[in-house]
């Protein structure tokens, strides 16, 4: 396992620390054991070498003189600090490794706060950042895809997180990229505070999103409290995607998966919480998948994309609609 976590962060600096305001992009390494600070910049140039050579794991089976590799970019939720941030990377990076993930991860670390009624500044802020995600990581990403690429990039958006990932892949359309065929693999949403209905096939909004992946998958729990529309640090706006599901007018590249009853079991018995919650990692409803083996197992298989949407094994197909399930022998 890499000894440094990969780290794009949009955050200002103050006295040698970073604060939650934002800022010019610095690329990271940043140390096990230690918190982002500006000390741990390097030079763009070998960041990104440094990240291609962590997320190469063999060779194409169709090309041996090709590389191959996987590269999960995740981004964060509102209402976190630097330590959540790292430690949600960290664990991760731990639970994939576990259940067969050879790649490299790298968050994108966008200026939240740690302050619970910070919504609204938070998702200011997450709007204004989500161009950096295009101009200094997407368009990285672009500049070096080609068509015998074979580094697979994939990206994971938790609650606000989300948002970050649909604006700037909205943002991404707007500006002069250096390969506009630009394409990633598997884009995940969990807990995603984004309105389902802006989700919609033809939706101005998320077009893009669609049109530059390969599949959207979208994680959702009727019981996550923290999008419920009456949640006074939310004000009250339109039903939420990591809540309500996808609308049911969506691209066929869009897949909902319903945790709804898996998470109930987890909350109501504590014999499945000892044993399929390694750790919790923020409130539960909200933050239970970070942690959770089945979550990770079905992750990871949704990532190589070997097997249909349907047939994953951590995945029950009922009345035409998929729900994670815990395997009979895990």
């Amino acid at each position: 396992m890499n000894d440094h976590r990969f780290i794009l962060c949009a955050r200002a600096t103050k006295s040698g620390k970073f604060i939650p305001e934002p800022g010019p992009s610095r690329y990271l390494r940043v140390p096990i054991g230690e918190i982002p600070a500006p000390a741990h910049e390097i030079s763009k140039t070998l960041w990104v070498k440094a990240l291609r050579k962590a997320a190469i794991w063999g060779k194409d089976a169709r090309n041996e003189a090709l590389d191959r590799g996987d590269l999960l970019v995740f981004v964060h939720g509102y209402n976190n600090d630097l330590q959540i941030i790292t430690d949600r990377h960290d664990q991760l990076k731990h639970d994939l490794s576990k259940v067969g993930f050879k790649g490299e991860i790298m968050t994108f670390c966008w200026p939240s706060d740690n302050k619970a009624l910070n919504y609204l500044e938070d998702r200011h802020d997450a709007k204004r950042s989500a161009m950096q995600l295009v101009s200094d990581g997407i368009a990285l990403l672009s500049l070096h895809q080609t068509v015998d690429c074979t580094i697979n990039v994939h990206l994971l958006g938790h609650s606000t997180g989300a948002y970050v990932i649909r604006e700037a892949f909205d943002d991404a359309d707007d500006v002069a990229l250096p390969n506009n065929a630009w394409l990633v693999s598997q884009i995940v949403f969990i807990a995603a505070d984004v309105s389902s209905n802006s989700m919609h096939d033809g939706n101005s909004s998320t077009e893009s999103l669609y049109r530059h992946c390969t599949r959207l998958t979208n994680y959702f729990n009727q019981h996550d409290s923290a999008l419920k529309l009456s949640n006074a640090k939310r004000v009250g706006i339109a039903p939420r995607v990591g809540r309500v599901g996808l609308p049911f007018n969506v691209p066929v590249k869009a897949v909902d998966v319903d945790c709804s009853d898996y998470f109930n079991l987890l909350n109501t018995d504590a014999a499945v919480r000892s044993e399929d919650q390694a750790v919790l990692l923020g409130s539960f409803d909200h933050s239970w998948h970070i942690g959770n083996r089945v979550f990770m197992q079905d992750l990871f298989e949704t990532l190589k994309g070997d097997l249909d949407r349907s047939v994953i094994p951590t995945r029950d197909l009922q009345d035409g609609k998929l729900k994670l399930k815990r395997q009979i022998n895990p």
